[in-house]
């Protein structure tokens, strides 16, 4: 090599040489800054082949033909609203392709919660039975789990010990939120329920701050007084209120915004388990978890002779049993998805936006009473929401440590 670039020097200047010494060593800084950045892993998921939608590819390979073309990929700015930078900007369609894709992602999130808020409420209207129904919805969870990692769908994680008492106080606090948003929904509307939820930034925010380290800045604070005064507004109007339904769906708030605020400060963590896979392992152990603690609260209620006893339609409860518990697995997956490309507040701002979905789908659907009022609270309350996603988009990014 050196040469080479004497043999160069006998024939060119020496400004040339000097120019192609700075070339070499560019070239050389390049190398190792690539071989740097290829070491953090994309969180993509992984269930059912997803790595490779829009031709992203794991650990920043490309194929082309027969062979793989390593590029290097930007690390994300975890003060950003998004975490994932595909290895490939054109492999991926750009940010176009990536948006689209996310789109998708968060309309099917969407459309799932609405059927499982719907046929949730008409089980829970005529069975209600809010532990049994969360514990059923955790065990088809965990047949879909189990037969994702039995085919190779997706692949089993393996913990180490201290992974595992992570997880186990994920999945705590993701049955606890399931299972408090179900009483919720036996208790008052759908709508009522949704309204209450409206209040995530809130916890979102305060649970940034302690878990994250990301504290809110003025303007976010001030965007929260909207959101709390709209839900207190709708609360004292509510003709369906009830005490044990919103202290419910308060306590969903609470234990859902810890779950996926410790959730994404686990995934950002080098080397850790990706979305999927904290998913499938907290659905496994919400089941376990909720398994004993069923029949000590509510007894044996889900028998078909219990069933025609309470003189219910056995084969109507059921079905629509499974539909509810179908689409919640579906829709929480979608969530796990979709947070690896957002932020925890970014999610619960389009968590607060499939609210509005849900509410108007719910009125509609249930044909609820909503006085002026009331839909007043509830549109202030999503108004802060609105507000407080524009104020969270001002908070001033972290500098970068070298």
């Amino acid at each position: 090599m050196q040469g080479s670039m004497l043999a160069g020097a006998s024939s060119t200047s020496v400004y040339s040489l000097g120019a192609r010494i700075k070339n070499w060593k560019l070239r050389s800084i390049s190398s190792r800054s690539e071989k740097r950045v290829l070491s953090v892993r994309p969180l993509v998921p992984t269930a059912l082949g997803l790595e490779n939608t829009l031709g992203v590819h794991r650990r920043g390979l490309i194929r082309k033909g027969e062979e793989f073309v390593v590029r290097a990929t930007s690390i994300a700015d975890n003060s950003g609203d998004s975490d994932f930078v595909p290895a490939d900007e054109k492999a991926a369609g750009g940010s176009i392709g990536r948006t689209v894709y996310v789109g998708v992602l968060v309309a099917l999130w969407y459309l799932f919660n609405i059927y499982f808020n719907i046929y949730n409420k008409q089980v829970l209207k005529v069975y209600p039975y809010p532990v049994t129904i969360t514990t059923a919805q955790f065990a088809v969870g965990t047949v879909f789990v189990l037969f994702s990692w039995a085919t190779n769908l997706v692949k089993r994680p393996k913990l180490s010990l201290s992974q595992f008492f992570v997880m186990l106080l994920l999945a705590a606090a993701h049955t606890l939120g399931n299972l408090f948003t179900n009483m919720s929904l036996g208790k008052v509307s759908v709508s009522f329920t949704h309204t209450i939820k409206a209040m995530e930034p809130f916890f979102s925010a305060s649970l940034s701050a302690v878990f994250l380290g990301k504290m809110p800045t003025l303007p976010v604070v001030l965007s929260l007084a909207p959101v709390v005064g709209g839900v207190v507004l709708a609360s004292a109007t509510e003709a369906q209120f009830d005490w044990i339904g919103f202290w419910s769906a308060m306590a969903s708030n609470l234990t859902n915004q810890g779950r996926n605020v410790i959730s994404k400060k686990l995934m950002d963590e080098e080397g850790s388990l990706d979305n999927m896979s904290i998913f499938s392992i907290i659905t496994v152990l919400s089941f376990l978890l909720m398994v004993p603690v069923t029949p000590i609260m509510e007894g044996i209620k889900f028998s078909p002779s219990f069933l025609r006893s309470a003189g219910l339609d056995v084969k109507e409860v059921l079905v629509r049993s499974l539909l509810a518990a179908i689409f919640y697995h579906a829709y929480q997956q979608l969530s796990y998805m979709i947070l690896a490309y957002m932020s925890p507040v970014t999610h619960s701002v389009a968590n607060c936006v499939k609210r509005v979905v849900v509410i108007v789908s719910a009125v509609v659907f249930f044909s609820t009473p909503v006085s002026a009022v009331n839909a007043l609270g509830t549109g202030i309350a999503l108004a802060g929401v609105f507000l407080y996603s524009k104020a969270s988009k001002l908070q001033p990014s972290k500098p970068k440590s070298s």
